[in-house]
């Protein structure tokens, strides 16, 4: 078989079970919602960590910038929805583009200068990022409530059909539906030439910069499509809770998303919806059953973390992938 017809051929493939992977998806989501309606809350939560955590695998995972300033991004994309809503228009889709397009301004104006450090220098800068925002947000306490958060305004119906119910069903699926197409633009853009050159850059700066690849317009323009979905996140939040709190630009939302894409595995966006879910579950029952105790059970988390560096996902691949070529052997 001619090689270029064996590489039509495998394109193909890929982009057959590409499609029957997100069918599935579609059909977990429908499970999800069939077999727990009591959760669909904790669910919609899941859903918009899971962007949140996929678009710091770009920073992290693929260009290996270790950050915990993600936070930023999120918490500027929550307060531009909410305002949005309150002094424009209460239109969801509308303020989701605002809270996208203000995780990616934030990030390109902060990235300018950030992107030009590697390891603990971007790390410190990163907190130091959202710090100062955190900081104004609580000062300007007229526009963004401060300590109280922001609260006071309606989101109007998903399409002007779909009204935000105290059950959460229009936000379930509002955020579900918002996860999958963001995973399938991330998971596009990442295996693009421009992903690519992304995790070149991440495994040699060296040897990419030798081969004409402009390191600093290519991590500038990373960063901007994190900050992007990273804003569509924090905007999905602001719009299901009706309330933004300063929590939303806290190291703590940082620092939990990154322990959730560690957990997955870096540089895989399946393992970042697989880290988020399973570290959200946890949580949320540790905390169910033990209320005062429920941190020994995230540290234990931690220290799984620790003993799986590459995160489950990928040494669960890798396990099935020794598998495969065992039986293949076998049966050559």
């Amino acid at each position: 078989m001619p090689i270029a017809s064996y590489s039509l051929g495998a394109g193909a493939n890929v982009a057959r079970f590409a499609w029957l992977g997100y069918v599935l998806a579609l059909a977990v989501m429908f499970a999800l919602y069939w077999f727990f309606p009591g959760s669909l809350l904790m669910l919609t939560h899941i859903a918009i960590m899971a962007i949140l955590v996929m678009s710091l695998d770009l920073v992290t995972g693929y260009a290996g910038l270790p950050t915990l300033g993600h936070a930023a991004m999120f918490g500027m994309g929550a307060y531009s929805a909410g305002l949005f809503a309150k002094h424009f228009s209460p239109d969801p889709l509308l303020g989701l583009l605002v809270g996208a397009g203000s995780g990616a301004l934030i990030a390109f104006i902060s990235g300018l200068f950030l992107v030009r450090y590697q390891g603990l220098a971007f790390l410190m800068l990163t907190i130091a990022v959202t710090l100062i925002l955190q900081s104004l947000a609580n000062s300007f306490q007229g526009i963004t409530g401060g300590d109280n958060g922001l609260t006071g305004y309606d989101i109007s119906p998903l399409l002007g059909q779909f009204n935000f119910d105290m059950f959460g069903v229009t936000g379930y699926w509002y955020s579900m539906i918002a996860m999958l197409v963001c995973y399938a633009v991330l998971r596009r853009i990442m295996r693009s030439p421009f992903g690519l050159c992304c995790v070149g850059i991440r495994e040699n700066r060296e040897r990419m910069a030798a081969n004409g690849t402009r390191i600093y317009p290519h991590l500038v323009r990373l960063y901007v499509i994190a900050g992007f979905f990273a804003g569509v996140a924090g905007a999905l939040s602001a719009q299901v809770t009706q309330v933004v709190s300063l929590d939303s630009l806290g190291f703590e939302l940082s620092a939990e998303a990154l322990v959730m894409l560690v957990l997955g595995g870096l540089g895989t966006l399946n393992g970042a919806i697989i880290g988020t879910t399973l570290y959200s579950v946890i949580h949320h029952y540790a905390a169910t059953a033990n209320p005062f105790h429920w941190l020994f059970v995230i540290g234990g988390l931690l220290m799984l973390v620790v003993f799986l560096p590459k995160g489950l996902l990928n040494r669960f691949m890798s396990r099935v992938g020794r598998n495969v070529l065992s039986l293949i052997g076998r049966g050559t």
